[in-house]
């Protein structure tokens, strides 16, 4: 059985190379969505089973795009998948209510860590 993922970024770029490595797992089945504005209402739709999003976006970012589905869905894991420091992200992310972190880099290990975390959520 496989695991809706929906991925949240602005950069196109970033959410085709997201895709693409997590699309690789053969349990991961991942839509990707540009608009965090039109993320949070298709993370409302109750098709997917984790919302995966950047922190830093514009007119809404990953924490009130968390803080939006919590008022609504407490039930969804939602995981920040950004270049801040966890450190920097960690206490806001809790009290928005992150299920979970994981921070860009180079490499590709980032996409196992992310894939490991998606798991483990759902």
């Amino acid at each position: 059985m496989s695991i809706d993922v929906l991925l949240v970024d602005e950069d196109s770029d970033v959410l085709e190379i997201v895709q693409t490595f997590l699309e690789q797992e053969d349990d991961l089945d991942v839509t990707s969505e540009a608009d965090p504005e039109t993320g949070l209402e298709m993370a409302l739709s109750g098709e997917y089973d984790v919302v995966v999003s950047d922190y830093k976006m514009p007119r809404l970012d990953g924490l009130e795009l968390c803080g939006e589905l919590r008022d609504r869905d407490r039930s969804l894991p939602f995981l920040l998948f950004s270049a801040r420091e966890p450190d920097d992200v960690r206490p806001a992310a809790d009290e928005a209510g992150v299920t979970g972190f994981v921070q860009k880099g180079t490499g590709t290990e980032q996409y196992s860590e992310l894939a490991e975390k998606i798991r483990a959520a759902t």
